[in-house]
Order: structure tokens, then sequence, then C-alpha cells
């Protein structure tokens, strides 16, 4: 049996003081790191992940999503009610169509830097 450094541990009782304080004092408030928490939950569907992406190209309507990601539109406009109300959305109407968009470019962004992520090696 070899011997094993679990790295998920440490094995002291030193308190290195001095770093946690000064992280400490740069920490967001806890409110805001819940926000940013539910954020990243919104990115955690593969639908609304596809919806972002088809809006990245243009603005759509619902009926053009779900043709496009072959979902009836109920399912679509909930998941366009969940990005809206995280922010990643907005809407216009035109006469009775609704055309959505996305809210600004730093959706786009996050996206972009998630895509780095997952890609670099």
């Amino acid at each position: 049996m070899t011997n094993q450094i679990n790295a998920d541990s440490c094995n002291c009782n030193i308190i290195h003081e001095d770093v946690v304080n000064r992280v400490k004092q740069v920490m967001p408030q806890e409110e805001k790191l819940y926000d940013l928490a539910e954020l990243f939950k919104v990115f955690g569907d593969t639908t609304r992940i596809k919806i972002l992406y088809a809006l990245f190209e243009n603005e759509m309507c619902v009926c053009d999503i779900a043709v496009l990601l072959g979902m009836n539109q109920s399912a679509i406009s909930h998941q366009l009610r969940v990005l809206k109300q995280a922010g990643l959305v907005k809407f216009r109407k035109d006469g009775k169509v609704v055309y959505y968009s996305l809210d600004d470019e730093h959706v786009k962004n996050i996206f972009d830097q998630g895509f780095v992520h997952i890609t670099h090696k």
C-alpha cells in the first residue's frame, strides 16, 4: 500500500491569520455570493444554454426558437421566463409578436469565458 497525500484536507493546525484576514476583507457580502450562485444555476440547463446560443446570433420569437430546438412553445416560454428573471434576456413586442434577445453584452462574455474554460487543456 502506497502512502498517498490527501489533497482535500490539511494535516496541520496552523492558522495563517494574515491570509485569512486579507481574504476576509475582499470577500463579497453573503447576499452577493448567493446571487452569483443563483446565476450560475441558470446556466445549468442545456435548453437554456441552447436558447442563449441562438440569441447570440439573432433576436428570435418563441415560435422560431421552438422550431430551432425541436421543442414545444410552452417549454421554450418557460425557459425564457427563467432567463428573463435572471436578467440574461430581454424582450420587445412588435404587434402580437414578442422578440427575445440578450439583455446585454455581459451575457455573451460569461458564455465565452465558459467555453474558454472547457476547451483549454
